[in-house]
């Protein structure tokens, strides 16, 4: 019986991923051949048959999918691994893939940024803007290192640290008439046209939340993919939206809107950071936490200023 490569369990990973032999071959950047072979010799070397090859593509068996999920553990553990060892060279040295929701990045990597070029030099960052459900995955498979989002995750076998609590202001359009309102409430959101981001974006879902308002399709609401949209929608008189305190010294500045506080309790996000438990980089991923925090606090900070205190 041959040994197991490192190599097949690679491919065999990538195609149950896949599901298809020819999409696996390309992540692999090998050819379909090169690939199918591997997969026959790791299928010999166990003695199990671990895909059904059918017109539509590839279909695991019941020990296939078992093998697969061993197979991300081991993957996972050999990055681990070779992280561990690169430990050596200091605190945030050498590579790191950071993954960051789209109503975050845009608004914390500019300080942050600066900071981590600034105080580890040595550090080789990759970044990964997209939705929560795809970076938790990606995180899971070993393609991401850690996660800057808003918490909690769902997920078994994960580390977080909490950072900050983002408060939600209520963003309308500068002409709006409040008839004397100082403060926003759940049901002046109700009465009006709320603007959402698109499903699968966990803002959207905490403003949902916040605002009592489980059954979207009997609001008039609109789905769009970044904040940036929906601010200019709302300075155009299109509806109301709630904004992250994150947010307003970059979406406020130069637009026709107006930002209300909200009446205690006020509607808050936590951000914080994520990574796999079994990951040796925790003091790595406690270090860039520092810088976040700073980061976070400075721009929420510049925000406040347009606001003002309630």
């Amino acid at each position: 019986m041959h040994s197991v490569t490192l190599k097949q369990l690679r491919y065999f990973h990538a195609l149950a991923r896949e599901q298809h032999f020819g999409r696996a071959a390309d992540a692999c950047s090998v050819t379909q051949p090169a690939l199918s072979m591997q997969i026959q010799e790791l299928e010999a070397s166990l003695g199990l048959d671990l895909v059904e090859r059918t017109r539509a593509g590839v279909k695991l068996t019941a020990k296939g999918e078992q093998i697969a999920e061993r197979a991300q553990r081991i993957l996972n553990d050999v990055h681990d691994l070779v992280d561990f060892a690169r430990q050596s060279a200091g605190v945030l040295s050498g590579r790191l893939r950071l993954g960051l929701i789209p109503s975050v990045a845009p608004y914390l990597l500019p300080p942050l940024l600066p900071l981590l070029k600034a105080q580890h030099p040595d550090l080789e960052l990759h970044l990964r803007e997209t939705q929560t459900e795809t970076l938790v995955h990606e995180l899971a498979e070993g393609k991401l290192d850690v996660l800057l989002l808003a918490l909690p995750v769902k997920h078994h076998d994960i580390e977080t640290l909490t950072l900050f609590e983002d408060r939600f202001l209520l963003a309308l359009p500068k002409t709006q008439n409040l008839s004397g309102r100082l403060k926003a409430t759940p049901d002046l959101v109700k009465g009006e046209r709320l603007l959402l981001l698109e499903e699968g974006h966990c803002l959207r879902d905490q403003a949902l939340t916040y605002c009592s308002l489980k059954h979207v399709d009997t609001i008039n609401t609109f789905g769009a993919s970044s904040l940036s949209t929906i601010v200019e929608m709302v300075a155009g008189g299109l509806g109301i939206t709630l904004l992250p305190e994150l947010c307003v010294s970059v979406e406020e500045r130069g637009r026709d809107i107006k930002l209300m506080r909200f009446v205690d309790p006020e509607p808050a996000r936590t951000i914080g950071l994520v990574w796999r438990h079994s990951s040796p980089r925790a003091d790595d991923y406690r270090a860039l936490g520092q810088l976040v925090l700073a980061a976070g606090q400075e721009t929420i900070k510049r925000g406040t200023r347009r606001v003002g205190e309630a």
